[in-house]
């Protein structure tokens, strides 16, 4: 294993570990941004929603979120009582509802990118531009082959 190798694999699981602390959470927190809000952890869900393009149902949302079934059923109906997500009769199969964000949710997910985005700069704020064009397209690249294993 090259040295390289042993870096990323170190810097993985520097990250897994943050994302577990929610350190964006305590960051928010302590800026009195609503990072730390309860509703942070059902944005996870109006997230994927978002990134898939269309309406989707809870065991398709299980699956590519990395949950079990309960799991997703939970943090789905959390996040309709909270006003983040809707379901509605699937167009195509009357007797499927599907789940779509709503305009609060999809409010909600654009504060929290833009929360993220500022965090993410702040770090990057000293690099070149060159280097903060390099790790997002070597990030980026390196998740899709990550992603494709499996």
């Amino acid at each position: 294993m090259t040295d390289a190798v042993a870096d990323v694999e170190r810097a993985m699981i520097a990250i897994r570990r943050s994302q577990q602390r929610r350190a964006l959470s305590r960051i928010g927190k302590a800026r009195g941004q609503g990072a730390h809000d309860p509703v942070h952890e059902l944005l996870d869900v109006v997230e994927e929603l978002a990134e898939r393009g269309e309406p989707s149902t809870v065991t398709a949302l299980s699956t590519a979120m990395g949950v079990d079934q309960p799991r997703a059923s939970r943090l789905v109906a959390r996040a309709v009582e909270q006003g983040l997500l809707r379901r509605e009769a699937d167009q195509r199969d009357g007797r499927r509802a599907v789940l779509v964000p709503t305009e609060a949710g999809q409010a909600h997910l654009g504060e929290l990118h833009a929360f993220r985005r500022s965090v993410f700069a702040e770090v990057m704020a000293d690099w070149p531009d060159e280097d903060r064009e390099n790790f997002g397209r070597l990030l980026t690249a390196f998740i899709r082959g990550y992603s494709a294993l499996g």
